[in-house]
């Protein structure tokens, strides 16, 4: 069997494409680096990176173009004018998309997410400015829709992760969020420590989003944004209670199964979704 090829996008202030780039490495992926330049012109010449040869495609986190217009703008029109016809193919074919912070910024600004009625270019969604004014730097709780159809998170109940940004602030008309529910698109939302949503509550909802999302699936469930930072927790030790939890074990006498952080859950579904449709023939 082929392998899972992903692209992790790379330039104009995005800063957590190591990690990224890193954490698919560690789910099986045969992950590459890719700046956004040398895939365009890879897709102009038809010489070079092109989309059509990989499986998942990733926009990762940081401050693309310094947020200038707005988080996600300038990264979004370029990547819309440019590559929008390829995008088209490569949801066409199966495969899979993950918008992490900025990149989920990006997503909504190209119109990917929600993808009612499969229309990939409405852009229908907004994530605005936090309702404290201030950038936040923290780790969350979240729950995570088991009936959601997201590729991404399927065996996950609720998970912690971090979350670093100024514009994280979930913002749609009532009827389209309505619609997001009803369609169990909504994939994530911020919580307290027992798992209850938070309500609005801060800083257990960092940012003020509505209904405290703070990620969505298209209705496929194969295009997946969020605003929290799965590949920053690539390690056991990058969570604030690792060493509580290493005392833990220590004193029943045990170790970690694995130094594995669970933000690598993530990675590992989509790895395991394409091996599957590529065992199908669905994909190649």
């Amino acid at each position: 069997m082929s392998a899972v090829r992903a692209l992790v996008l790379t330039g104009y202030g995005l800063n957590c494409d190591y990690e990224t780039d890193y954490s698919l490495r560690l789910a099986g992926a045969d992950s590459h680096l890719v700046h956004i330049n040398e895939l365009i012109e890879g897709e102009r010449s038809g010489r070079g990176q092109k989309l059509h040869d990989y499986h998942i495609l990733v926009f990762g986190g940081g401050f693309s173009w310094g947020d200038d217009h707005g988080a996600g703008v300038l990264f979004a029109s370029k990547i819309k004018y440019n590559m929008g016809e390829a995008l088209d193919r490569f949801i066409s074919e199966g495969k899979l998309i993950l918008g992490i912070c900025n990149g989920f910024q990006c997503l909504v600004n190209i119109g990917l997410l929600p993808g009612f009625d499969g229309d990939y270019r409405a852009r229908r969604i907004a994530l605005t400015y936090n309702d404290s004014g201030n950038f936040i730097d923290a780790w969350v709780r979240l729950r995570v829709n088991p009936d959601s159809p997201c590729v991404f998170t399927g065996g996950i109940d609720y998970l912690d992760l971090p979350v670093r940004h100024g514009e994280g602030k979930f913002y749609a008309l009532q009827e389209d969020v309505g619609r997001l529910f009803s369609a169990n698109q909504v994939v994530m939302q911020y919580a307290d420590g027992n798992g209850a949503l938070a309500e609005g509550r801060w800083p257990l909802n960092p940012n003020g989003s509505l209904h405290d999302i703070a990620g969505v699936c298209d209705p496929t469930g194969r295009i997946f944004g969020l605003m929290p930072h799965p590949e920053a927790y690539n390690h056991w030790s990058n969570h604030p209670d690792w060493i509580l939890e290493r005392e833990r074990l220590a004193r029943q006498g045990k170790t970690p199964d694995s130094h594995e952080g669970r933000g690598i859950v993530l990675f590992r579904n989509a790895v395991r979704y394409i091996k599957e449709k590529m065992k199908q023939g669905v994909i190649s």
